[in-house]
């Protein structure tokens, strides 16, 4: 992928998380895009209510065309969930992308850099920060600093 192309598709991550916006409380709006040999195969965003994550939506899309793909997240994937449904980060991992390429950190106890390493540690390219200063106008006035039990 070019860096052209990454900014495409984080973009188009970033209007679908744009698009819902005050609907997802007490979750952040989320966008997800995944990308296969140059064609969109799957995208998302975070449910009214907080759920489905954008990842989910993204990957159940896609199937099995997310395998060696890239997927770009505006914000972190959870690493964590109090309902004890499988994380987004471990729904990338058991997918088989092959990258992720992620807008911000998410300062969430889900979260918190766990999501990032577990991606990481199986292997797949992980980048954080492309976009950010974009993607961030999102999360102003999202600063999680405890457990939510509806975050999953």
């Amino acid at each position: 992928m070019s860096l052209l192309d990454d900014q495409i598709h984080m973009r188009a991550a970033i209007a679908l998380a744009r698009a819902n916006l005050g609907l997802t409380e007490p979750n952040p709006a989320v966008g997800c895009v995944i990308v296969k040999d140059g064609a969109v195969v799957g995208e998302g965003a975070t449910g009214e209510g907080g759920r489905p994550h954008a990842e989910e939506v993204a990957l159940d899309q896609a199937g099995e065309a997310a395998r060696g793909g890239t997927a770009y997240v505006t914000l972190e994937p959870c690493a964590q969930r109090t309902s004890g449904a499988v994380s987004c980060s471990e729904r990338l991992v058991a997918a088989g992308v092959s990258r992720v390429v992620i807008a911000c950190d998410d300062p969430s106890a889900y979260a918190a850099g766990a999501g990032v390493a577990r991606l990481r540690a199986a292997g797949i390219e992980t980048e954080v920060g492309f976009l950010a200063q974009e993607a961030s106008l999102l999360y102003v006035g999202y600063a999680p600093t405890r457990l939510n039990p509806r975050d999953s």
